[in-house]
């Protein structure tokens, strides 16, 4: 019995028709890849799909609970902590949370509100246990842990939470609940190795349903027994009933059959348009020369498209802009939230066109030092001081460089002073923005387009130290390509902060900058083992 049933979907942003005629059912047991480049309508297809958004026709049938992951999650209260939102997929964590004051009530000096406590104990204990009790919590904290979730990070409230630890309590949280269809958009972003092994043992283990969008080929190519490949140039989505490995060798042969059947009907649609084109001259032959020609039209309209070769963003980052020797220093940074350390007595001096790495375990702060040092945060203690000249380009994970609420082409207009509207157009035309792309508002995009916009955004800043926090999430390979190849050519300064040890490659930098001791060294490449690790 299908748990995910879609009929006759057409999808479209703005004009812009990203698919129509789309059916399709996913059943359990059925672990779907959807693939397709960046801007193909993937991420705005699993929320249509999650009910997040509505088709413009066609119907969505679910059955079940669904467990959606999109690329950037913001639900829940702020003020919950982490554990307890983990535990409320199965409507546990609020109960917990009603035991424990049960139990101080119970110790109460007053016996009414001792009295009082105990009966509530009672009552929700009883609730808890006939929902999985003390084995689901640990089966809760057995996830969380796999996901590099520690005690520490749990019990924090959301709000304390980055990004990517965020990402990480919502991914547990779906893999914890009893949703019978999971729909996840990008899983492995700020996962660790270890993390990402064990999520694709999980899934190739999950008895239901699931569709996956990711660009970890291995994760791909281990757990999915179907690909749905969304082609932008035709409008459709091709559904192979197969593994990734079948799927690629099938596409590539189906590409092949395309393009041969495409020069056999358009040699013979050739062959009557000139014979149509000889009989046209005689009037006794017009009748004739006017049916080959539509016979000509039809077949040439009978024919699939042949898939054209995938755009790809074309990327450079800025001429950076003259500066000091040393455009960026900082001195005794620490940043704590709470009684919870996150990082201390942080030194850093960013000397013009220096290349630094910063690692660390998720958790250990490298994304709030990058926020500091952009000027977005305060640390606790300790300053950073800008040199001569400097101007930074910051890329944010999380994007919160991008207004979302303004249109792409007035968030470039923002990003430089004096940067006119047809030059944006055309730095946005490189990276794929083109047409009415530019009036779409920024919040409708993907991960990958508002990728491509934030990266655009840097280019034009004339930016001479570029903090960058994991630059190359949500990108499909080409585009991936193309940071690396900017990053290994660009003059201007760099922090990185990366689980992508292609892009720790193609930076080759100087420095390591390990959090949260914020120990300093030269780089060599046994660090290259921990990338993937911090």
């Amino acid at each position: 019995m299908p748990v995910l049933s879609v009929h006759d979907l057409e999808i479209r942003v703005g004009a812009r028709v990203l698919m129509e005629g789309v059916s399709f059912r996913v059943a359990a047991g059925d672990k779907v890849g959807l693939v397709g480049r960046n801007g193909a309508g993937k991420t705005t297809l699993t929320k249509v799909l999650a009910g997040e958004s509505q088709p413009n026709t066609g119907t969505v049938d679910r059955s079940g609970e669904i467990g959606y992951l999109p690329q950037d999650p913001r639900s829940g209260n702020p003020e919950d902590l982490a554990r307890t939102r983990i535990l409320d997929a199965r409507g546990l964590g609020q109960l917990v949370l009603g035991m424990q004051k049960a139990t101080v009530d119970m110790g109460s000096s007053d016996e009414a509100v001792s009295a009082a406590g105990m009966k509530k104990y009672g009552s929700l204990t009883d609730r808890f246990l006939a929902l999985g009790g003390y084995a689901a919590e640990a089966e809760a904290a057995s996830i969380a842990s796999n996901l590099n979730l520690p005690d520490r990070i749990l019990d924090q409230p959301l709000k304390t939470l980055s990004g990517g630890q965020r990402r990480r309590i919502e991914l547990a949280r779906i893999l914890f609940s009893d949703a019978q269809t999971l729909i996840l958009d990008e899983p492995t972003n700020h996962l660790d190795a270890d993390s990402v092994v064990w999520l694709r043992e999980f899934l190739k283990g999950y008895s239901g349903g699931f569709i996956v969008i990711s660009h970890d080929v291995e994760l791909v190519g281990e757990t999915v027994n179907r690909v749905f490949y969304l082609d932008a140039n035709r409008q459709v989505i091709d559904m192979y009933n197969m593994g990734w490995k079948h799927y690629l060798r099938q596409r590539a042969a189906d590409e092949e059959r395309r393009k041969k059947e495409r020069v056999n009907v358009e040699k013979k649609a050739s062959v009557l348009q000139t014979q149509a084109a000889r009989f046209g001259a005689k009037a006794s032959k017009a009748a004739a020369a006017h049916q080959m020609v539509r016979r000509a039209e039809k077949m040439l309209s009978g024919l699939d498209e042949v898939r054209t070769v995938d755009r790809v963003a074309k990327l450079r980052f800025p001429t950076p802009a003259p500066c000091g020797r040393t455009p960026l220093m900082a001195s005794d940074l620490s940043r704590s939230y709470g009684s919870l350390e996150i990082f201390t007595a942080v030194d850093l001096a960013i000397d013009r066109g220096s290349k630094v790495v910063v690692l660390g375990l998720n958790g250990a702060g490298k994304t709030t030092l990058l926020r500091i040092l952009a000027g977005i945060d305060t640390p606790d203690t300790g300053a950073v001081e800008p040199g001569h000249g400097l101007r930074i380009g910051y890329y944010a994970q999380e994007h919160e460089t991008i207004d979302v609420k303004r249109s792409v082409l007035e968030n470039m207009v923002s990003s430089s002073p004096n940067l006119t509207e047809t030059e944006a157009r055309r730095v946005l035309g490189s990276f794929l923005f083109t047409g009415d792309d530019s009036h779409k508002p920024a919040g409708v995009l993907s991960g990958g387009e508002k990728t491509r916009l934030a990266l655009a955004m840097i280019v034009v800043s004339g930016a001479n130290v570029l903090l960058l926090d994991e630059p190359t999430n949500n990108l499909d390979p080409a585009s991936r390509d193309e940071i690396l190849d900017a990053l290994a050519h660009y003059e201007g300064a760099v922090v990185l902060v990366s689980h992508d040890e292609g892009a720790v490659e193609a930076l080759n930098p100087e420095r390591v900058l390990i959090l949260p001791d914020g120990v300093e060294d030269h780089w060599n490449k046994d660090y290259l083992e921990l990338i993937s690790l911090a």
